[in-house]
């Protein structure tokens, strides 16, 4: 029997096992049975996928010469490969980072495609492998949505039913990533489910903890990111957490905006791809060789800067020398790696590369902490660095993310306790605080505000979001020629069960509207039937519903014009009519449908 066929009787005789417990189970029960295996399953790929990638690093370290430009050479390597795979072996068709799984939520009944369950795993493993400047997380929450959602769809379960296992995914996945069940959680409702209640709760908690548990059994630790905080919160230092917690909520701006303008410059080569991945690997070679710590994830540099050694961060570095660094050389080196990281992410993943910013968001706090409370010290403020460090890693993930649960819960177990959760609590709410005064949508969210016109931040806006608005354009309203006249308008309305008449030209391009009540005096009056023209009642319509326009907008515009039917266009050609009605007998649906209880 060959191995593929093996395989097939596997999964066969695997799906009939499922099948039978289902029908044994009640749906509920069916539910926290899928929520382990998925959670297990996804705890699995998340550590391979950092097994992978690890492997790949390790690789390069142990074969390739002590010589940084050398070493910078391999991102430009992992992206081609990334790039070749991504073009040639999965069709183009890869979706990118959580803002790919937020819109499958919303427009695509959270269905996920099947190549994502593993997809994602080779391309993420050969950018950030080779050393590309990303990170792995959120390649692995995709890959763990894309197993719930599949599951659910394998086993014709509803779509709030697969919307929560995706969510299980999800959690499963970053709890596998860092060891970390309860950030796993917390990433899953904040990020992902706009709105759930204590049932939906447990399945994602079931999920996160199988997670950890892979990841707890098999990861060592140096491939985790795990370290202990070396001093006891004071509570005098709480207004230095306060500073901190703004600087946080700044720099997580910055590095949002610069990341964002830094991933679409890439997009004007959406048709050369060759050009694409030069320009980015020709980048990424110049700045790994010039700031060492930008290569890879980072993980290796916060575990340094968190034993208070930042000398051999630079180790190899073609601009900066160890032998010779002062204080303020240090200092100015921790200044350029903040500047420059979210360059070096969005050439990474804008060049052709798979990653996500969840370790560089981490890479960051971790420098922003060291630079702040290294500077104060040597200002004779003694603060206890380790700490700071530590503390500023989850401000800037709660930052960029706008998820400060998930980064108040990831470094308190990242770190083994909760000794630090007054600071952690402060710096993570503050920098949220901050950075959405200044950035309303985290990237991700922004991505889909803009792009997609999709809204995950407010619940009547999400649920609009899954309502498509050219499904609701109705066409049984006669429209007339702007020749026509007021003899054939009436024949119209008798003709007609609608009270509005959209006038038109020969290239239907709406002209105007006429309502039975701009006719009213007139349509008794048959001596006026050939003498005036259809150009002399119809009145300018104020308010047009474009073809591109999404439903929020139009929903505005109705809210705005108190009108319960307004004309649809598309390059002022005429298509129909939109009723508000519709929409609101649509969304009552779509609310029923996917309040998950």
């Amino acid at each position: 029997m060959t191995s593929k066929r093996l395989s097939l009787n596997i999964f066969f005789n695997a799906n009939k096992i499922i099948l039978w417990i289902q029908h044994k189970l009640s749906p509920k029960q069916f539910i926290i049975f899928a929520a382990i295996l998925i959670g297990l399953t996804a705890g699995f790929a998340a550590v391979l996928l950092k097994l992978f990638a690890h492997f790949i690093l390790k690789t390069i370290q142990v074969h390739s010469p002590n010589e940084q430009f050398f070493l910078a050479l391999f991102p430009f390597v992992g992206i081609a490969l990334c790039a070749f795979y991504i073009h040639y072996l999965n069709g183009n068709k890869l979706g990118k980072g959580i803002a790919n799984i937020l819109y499958a939520i919303a427009k695509k009944s959270s269905i996920l495609p099947k190549d994502q369950t593993y997809s994602h795993i080779i391309s993420s493993a050969l950018t950030v492998g080779f050393g590309g400047s990303a990170g792995l997380e959120s390649p692995i929450v995709t890959t763990g949505s894309a197993i719930g959602s599949n599951f659910g769809r394998t086993y014709k379960l509803t779509y709030k039913e697969r919307t929560l296992l995706l969510a299980c995914g999800a959690a499963a996945g970053i709890a596998g990533a860092f060891n970390t069940p309860i950030a796993g959680v917390l990433f899953a409702l904040e990020v992902l489910l706009v709105e759930a209640n204590i049932t939906a709760f447990i399945p994602i908690l079931i999920a996160s903890a199988a997670g950890a548990l892979c990841s707890k059994i098999i990861l060592q630790e140096e491939i985790l990111l795990q370290f202990k905080s070396s001093e006891i919160f004071d509570y005098k230092n709480v207004p230095f957490y306060i500073l901190l917690g703004i600087i946080a909520g700044v720099v997580s701006y910055y590095y949002s905006r610069v990341f964002i303008a830094t991933e679409n410059y890439f997009k004007r080569f959406e048709n050369k791809k060759i050009i694409r991945v030069i320009i980015g690997g020709i980048g990424l070679f110049i700045l790994v060789s010039l700031i060492p710590p930008l290569f890879g994830e980072g993980y290796n540099s916060i575990k340094l800067l968190s034993t208070l050694n930042p000398q051999a961060i630079f180790e190899n570095s073609v601009l900066i020398h160890t032998h010779s660094l002062s204080k303020p050389i240090i200092y100015l080196s921790l200044v350029m790696v903040i500047l420059l990281k979210p360059v070096a992410t969005g050439i990474t993943i804008g060049s052709g590369g798979n990653g996500g910013n969840f370790a560089p968001s981490l890479f960051l706090g971790a420098f922003v902490g060291f630079l702040f409370s290294s500077l104060l010290t040597d200002m004779g403020i003694h603060l206890p660095i380790s700490n700071f460090t530590i503390v500023a890693m989850a401000g800037i993930l709660s930052g960029i993310f706008h998820a400060p649960l998930t980064g108040i819960f990831l470094i308190a177990e990242i770190t083994g306790g909760y000794e630090l959760i007054i600071p952690l609590m402060i710096v993570s709410a503050l920098s949220y605080a901050v950075s959405k005064y200044f950035m309303p949508l985290s990237i991700d969210m922004l991505k889909l505000s803009t792009k997609e016109k999709i809204n995950t931040t407010n619940t009547d806006l999400y649920l609009l979001s899954n309502i498509d608005l050219a499904k609701f354009i109705e066409h049984d309203f006669s429209e007339i020629m702007d020749t026509a006249s007021l003899r054939e308008l009436v024949d119209k309305v008798a003709s007609s069960k609608r009270n509005i008449f959209p006038v038109v030209n020969k290239d239907m391009e709406l002209k105007g509207l006429i309502t039975i009540d701009d006719i009213r005096d007139m349509m008794f009056k048959q001596d006026l039937y050939d003498k005036i023209s259809v150009k002399e009642i119809m009145r300018k319509p104020n308010y047009v519903i474009d073809e591109k326009d999404d439903i929020n907008s139009a929903m505005k515009l109705f809210d705005e014009s108190h009108l319960w039917n307004i004309p649809i266009v598309t390059e002022k050609k005429y298509l129909g009519f939109i009723s508000k009605s519709s929409i609101l007998e649509k969304y009552r649906e779509v609310l029923i449908q996917t309040s998950i209880e």
